[in-house]
C-alpha cells in the first residue's frame, strides 16, 4: 500500500494530508536494510510529508528489488512538538519515548480510545449482552458489598421519618449496584414528559460513517453537564448527618480499590458520580430505568454504565502519565515514611522495605523518562542532548553511588560485587533480553521485520569498543596476577593429585602490591578517558556527518494542513519537566538509598546467589519503562527503535555511566576497581558477539528473539547456580 501511496521514482515532494478517520495511524515504516537511500521525512498536524531521493532504478522486483529500490520512512506527527520527538528517537544517545508529550484531541482518536475517557452518562445502542466475565466478577468483587450497604442504611433512614424519601432512594440503588450494567440514572426534567424526538436537553450524536447502514443505527443520547444543587430541608440535613458519610467512605473505597486494578476503572467513576452528583440529588428527582425501557430524551442521563472493566485501559492517561505508573507513584510515598520512620524494623522487614523501595524506582523511572522525552522535544538539539546526558543515566547512577557508599561504610567489598553484577546485568538484559522480546513480540504480529542493517552496524560497533574497554583491566590482571588459592590439602596415596585447591582465583594485590597504583588504575583511568571519547565521536558520526544513515531528516518545507485548533498543547511544559526531573531524581537517590540499605539481609542469609540478585532485580527493574517502550514500537513495525533503545543503554553503561563511577571513585575512594569477575567477562563477550550475528541480515523475525531470550536465560541459570562471591 505505501509503494502506490508514495511511487518509487517520484521526485518532487510527496503530500498526503489525513483526517480524522485514520486517527490510529502512528509510525508507519518501510525501512531497508540499505541506507544509501535517503529519507526525508516533515511533520506537521495531521499530514504525512516525505520528500525522497532514489539510487539507481532497478528493474528487479522481488526482495532483491526491494533492497535496491527506494524505501520510506513515513512519520505521522501532529504537531511540532511531536515532530521533535520523533525526531529525537532517531538519533544516537537520545531517549527513545513512545507515548506523546503533548495533548491529542479526543475527536482525532479512534473508538477504543474514545471509550476510555467516558464520564457514564452516554446511553447508546446496546450492542450484545452485557453478561460479561467482566461484569459478573464485578459482582463478586464489588457488587454485593456496595448492595449490602445500602440495605442497612434504608431501614435506619426510615427509622429516622424524615429521611423516608432517601430511605426509598437506598433501596432503589440498592437493586442498582448488584447489577448496574444496561440500566441508566436520570434526573427528572423539569418540563412536562411528552414523546418528543430532540428536546432543548440532549444532543443527539449520530455514528461515524457515511454508509447507509450506518443510518439505521440509534443515535447516541449524551447528557449535558448536570449542576448539582442540594435541596435545603431537614430530611436533607438528616441525610447528610446520617446515611450520605458512611456511603461516602465505601464509595471512596470502591473507588481506590477499582482504579487500582486499572481495568475496572468504569466501576470507579460510576462510584465517583454516584458519590458527587447522585446522592447529592433529590431523590424524587432520580429515576432508574432499564435503558430498553427508557423514554429517550425525556430525561437527563446522569449514569449509564454497560461494561465493568475494558482491557484497553493499559493506555488510559492523565496529563500524559500512564495510569500504571500513575498508580505507583502513591507507593514511593509509602516507601518514603516506612523506610525513614521505621528504622529499627519494628512493623516491616527489611525484605519488605526493600521491596517497596525497588518497586518504587519504576514509576519515578517513568517520570524522568518522560521528563526527558518533554524537556528535548520543546528545546534546541543542543539543550535536548544535554538533558539527556545528565538526566539519562541518573536512574542507574544514584543505585551504583548509594551502594558503594553503602559498602564503603560498611567495610565490605560485597556492594561493589552487587554493582559490577548489576552493570552486567543491565548489558546482558539490554542487548539480549529487551531485543529478543521486541523480536518475538514484533514478528508474531508482523512475520518478519526490518531494520537498518548500518544504523544497527555503529550499534554493534561501539558495543564491541564499550565491552573490549571494561574488561581490558580484567583481562590484564588475569595476565599478570598471579593464582591465589584460599586453601590446598593433599590428598593421601595419590602421587598425581598431590593437592587440592578451592576457591581459586586471580590476584595481584598478593603478589606486587604496587601493581594496582602502578599499572591497574593508571589504565582504569586511560579508558574512563577513552571510552566517552569514543561515545562523542559516535555521536559526531551518526548526528552529524552520518545522519542520513538513520532515513530521518525534517525538511524545511510547509505543508498546507493545519490542526483545526491551530496550536498544540504540551502535557508538561520546559519548566514543568524540569521540576518533574529534579524532584523524580531527589526521590530516586532516596529509594536507592533505602534499598542499598536494607538489602544487607538479602545478601548475608540468603541462599540465591548475589550474583543472580544484581544481573536480575537491580539490573532490570529500572529500565521496565524502557522495556514497555521497545515492545510497543515493535508492535507498530518499527523494530530498529526497539534495537535502538537497548544497545543505546547497554552504550550508555559502558562509556557513560562506568566512567562516572571511576571519576566519583578518584575524588571518594570506596574501593570501586575496575575488575570483573570471569562469569561476568565472558558472559558479555558472548552476548555481543550473538548480538553482532543476529544484526548483519537487516531482519529478524520471532526465532531469532528466541535464541536471544533463550540464551538470556541460560546466562541468569548460570548466575543463580554460580557460588556467591568470596567478599559476600
Amino acid at each position: 500500500e505505501q509503494h502506490h501511496r508514495f511511487p518509487r521514482r517520484q521526485s518532487q515532494t510527496d503530500r498526503l494530508c489525513v483526517g480524522p478517520q485514520h486517527p490510529e495511524l502512528g509510525v508507519v515504516e518501510t525501512p531497508s536494510p540499505d541506507a544509501s537511500a535517503h529519507h526525508f521525512c516533515h511533520y506537521t498536524p495531521k499530514c504525512f510529508l516525505a520528500v525522497h531521493r532514489a539510487r539507481s532504478a532497478s528493474s528487479r522486483y522481488g526482495e532483491e528489488g526491494w533492497h535496491e529500490s527506494t524505501s520510506k520512512t513515513t512519520i505521522r506527527a501532529e504537531n511540532e512538538v511531536e515532530a521533535h520527538r520523533e525526531a529525537n528517537n532517531y538519533r544516537f544517545g537520545f531517549r527513545k519515548w513512545k507515548g506523546n508529550v503533548t495533548e491529542k484531541p479526543i475527536e482525532d482518536r479512534s473508538d477504543t480510545i474514545k471509550e476510555l475517557y467516558s464520564d457514564l452518562s452516554v446511553v447508546k445502542p446496546q450492542e450484545g449482552s452485557v453478561v460479561t466475565f467482566g461484569n459478573i466478577v464485578y459482582v463478586f468483587l464489588f457488587g454485593w458489598w456496595i448492595s449490602l450497604i445500602y440495605l442497612l442504611i434504608c431501614p435506619f433512614m426510615f427509622l429516622t421519618i424524615f429521611g423516608i424519601p432517601y430511605g426509598k432512594l437506598c433501596l432503589k440503588l440498592a437493586w442498582f449496584f448488584i447489577w448496574p450494567f444496561g440500566t441508566s440514572v436520570e434526573k427528572a426534567s423539569d418540563v412536562i414528559k411528552s414523546l418528543i424526538v430532540k428536546p432543548p436537553k440532549c444532543e443527539v450524536i449520530p455514528e461515524e460513517g457515511n454508509t447507509e447502514d450506518s443510518k439505521d443505527c440509534a443515535p447516541l443520547l449524551v447528557s449535558s453537564p448536570i449542576p448539582v444543587e442540594i435541596p435545603c430541608r431537614i430530611s436533607t440535613y438528616v441525610w447528610l448527618l446520617l446515611g450520605y458519610p458512611i456511603l461516602a467512605v465505601f464509595h471512596s473505597l470502591a473507588c481506590v480499590l477499582s482504579w487500582l486494578l486499572v481495568f475496572t476503572i468504569p466501576v470507579a467513576k460510576m462510584n465517583a458520580r454516584t458519590l458527587t452528583t447522585v446522592l447529592l440529588m433529590a431523590p424524587e428527582d432520580i429515576h432508574i430505568h432499564r435503558v430498553e425501557k427508557t423514554n429517550r430524551c425525556e430525561a437527563r442521563v446522569i449514569l449509564c454504565c454497560y461494561q465493568a472493566s475494558n482491557v484497553y485501559y493499559y493506555k488510559y492517561t492523565v496529563q500524559g502519565v500512564n495510569i500504571f505508573a500513575l498508580n505507583l507513584l502513591p507507593l514511593v510515598l509509602i516507601t518514603l515514611i516506612i523506610g525513614y520512620i521505621d528504622h529499627e524494623h519494628n512493623y516491616f522487614s527489611a525484605e519488605t522495605k526493600f521491596a517497596t523501595a525497588i518497586t518504587s524506582i519504576i514509576p519515578l523511572s517513568y517520570f524522568i523518562g518522560m521528563g526527558i522525552a518533554s524537556m528535548s522535544a520543546q528545546s534546541n538539539f543542543a539543550v535536548g542532548a544535554v538533558v539527556n546526558a545528565t538526566f539519562g543515566s541518573i536512574t542507574e547512577m544514584t543505585f551504583y553511588i548509594t551502594a558503594l557508599l553503602q559498602g564503603h561504610h560498611a567495610a565490605t567489598k560485597c556492594y561493589e560485587e552487587i554493582v559490577k553484577a548489576a552493570l552486567t546485568g543491565t548489558i546482558l538484559g539490554c542487548i539480549l533480553f529487551i531485543p529478543g522480546i521486541c523480536m518475538i513480540i514484533g514478528g508474531i504480529k508482523h512475520r518478519e521485520q526490518r531494520f537498518n542493517s548500518r544504523s544497527a552496524g555503529v550499534s554493534s560497533a561501539l558495543l564491541f569498543i564499550s565491552i573490549g574497554g571494561v574488561f581490558a583491566p580484567t583481562l590484564f590482571s588475569k595476565t599478570f596476577g598471579n593464582l591465589m588459592c584460599e586453601s590446598c590439602t593433599n590428598v593421601p596415596g595419590n602421587s598425581s593429585v598431590p593437592f587440592i585447591c578451592k576457591d581459586c582465583h586471580y590476584d595481584t594485590s598478593q603478589t606486587d602490591p604496587h601493581l594496582i597504583l602502578s599499572h591497574i588504575e593508571p589504565l582504569v583511568y586511560t579508558i574512563s578517558v577513552l571510552l566517552p571519547a569514543a561515545y562523542l565521536i559516535g555521536l559526531i558520526f551518526t548526528l552529524k556527518t552520518h545522519s542520513h544513515i538513520y532515513d530521518i531528516h525534517i525538511s524545511d518545507a510547509h505543508c498546507v494542513c493545519m490542526s483545526p485548533a491551530g496550536h498544540h498543547v504540551v502535557h508538561w511544559s520546559r519548566w514543568r519537566a524540569l521540576g518533574v526531573l529534579i524532584v523524580a531524581t531527589v526521590l530516586m537517590a532516596c529509594c536507592a538509598d533505602l534499598s542499598t540499605e536494607n538489602i544487607e539481609p538479602m545478601l548475608t542469609h540468603s541462599s540465591i546467589s548475589q550474583y543472580f540478585i544484581g544481573v536480575t532485580v537491580l539490573a532490570m527493574v529500572p529500565e521496565l519503562p524502557e522495556i514497555v517502550n521497545g515492545i510497543q514500537f515493535a508492535l507498530q513495525n518499527n523494530i530498529s527503535l526497539s534495537l535502538e533503545v537497548g544497545s543505546c543503554i547497554a552504550v550508555q553503561v559502558c562509556m557513560i555511566q562506568i566512567p562516572l563511577l571511576i571519576l566519583f571513585n578518584a575524588f571518594y575512594d570506596v574501593g570501586f576497581v575496575l575488575v570483573f569477575s570471569d562469569i561476568h567477562l565472558w558472559a558479555s563477550i558472548f552476548s555481543v558477539i550473538l548480538v553482532n550475528y543476529i544484526f548483519m541480515d537487516g531482519k529478524c523475525d520471532y526465532f531469532q528473539g528466541t535464541a536471544l531470550v533463550v540464551v538470556y536465560f541460560i546466562l541468569l541459570a548460570l548466575y543463580f547456580f554460580a557460588p556467591s562471591p568470596r567478599s559476600c
